[in-house]
């Protein structure tokens, strides 16, 4: 019996790439404004430079995207001659202003219709991503039961880390769980070892990449609860046999 959804998020609810740019660039006017050493030294594209940096001087924290924005933002800033505990504390206000953009984000075409079909069939709904946007701050909040991330959890997926942290905190078996998300290997291929079921969200209409497929795969977010319904349907009838 199915009794729980879980979903990705970025580019699987909404395009992550244009939201990312915006932030980008309203980090930057803050920085300009209060950081004037560092745009003395860094144009809004040398970020991408700063981001290689900071993961070429502490590897470790390459599962954390918040991690690493702290952290390139520190290092620059450093360089830009701000002295440690102040490059520190900028570094802090600075994220929380790139944070709070970097959840402006334009949701899909019926991607809450979906989500508040799922929620009224009563599934219980939770989302599994490897980046830090937050439900609530999305405008989703009301819809998910659950939110886990690479940042809390520690590793990304496709690393079998974060399914099995979602199914001990929640007491779910495998076989009672699908997972929806738009990457091949981060979230069909790690959601089937997992031993969940999968769809994949195939906006841009790809051809499916070498490796197993997903169990259901859609092109418009408003087809995912028929094929939710199918899988239980398919999950009901194992459990009988």
């Amino acid at each position: 019996m199915i009794k729980c959804i879980t979903f990705d998020l970025d580019d699987t609810l909404w395009a992550v790439d244009p939201v990312i740019v915006e932030a980008n660039k309203t980090l930057y006017s803050w920085l300009s404004e209060n950081a004037e050493l560092f745009v003395k030294c860094y144009q809004l594209r040398d970020f991408e430079h700063l981001k290689c940096k900071a993961l070429e001087h502490f590897p470790e924290i390459g599962h954390s995207v918040t991690l690493i924005r702290l952290k390139q933002l520190e290092m620059g800033l450093l360089d830009a001659g701000y002295p440690p505990e102040q490059a520190e504390a900028l570094a802090h206000q600075a994220f929380e202003v790139f944070i709070e953009a970097r959840n402006q984000v334009e949701l899909f075409e019926h991607a809450r219709t979906m989500l508040e079909q799922l929620k009224q069939a009563g599934y219980l709904i939770g989302a599994l991503s490897n980046g830090n946007a937050d439900v609530n701050r999305v405008g989703l909040g009301d819809l998910f039961d659950f939110a886990l991330n690479a940042d809390g959890v520690g590793k990304e997926k496709p690393h079998p880390l974060m399914f099995e942290r979602m199914l001990h905190e929640n007491h779910l078996r495998p076989e009672q769980v699908i997972h929806i998300g738009d990457n091949p290997h981060h979230d069909i291929a790690g959601a089937k070892n997992a031993g969940l079921w999968t769809i994949w969200v195939n906006l841009a209409q790809l051809e499916w990449p070498e490796g197993d497929p997903a169990d259901h795969s859609v092109t418009c977010l408003s087809d995912i609860p028929d094929k939710v319904a199918d899988i239980a349907v398919l999950s009901d009838h194992r459990a009988t046999l």
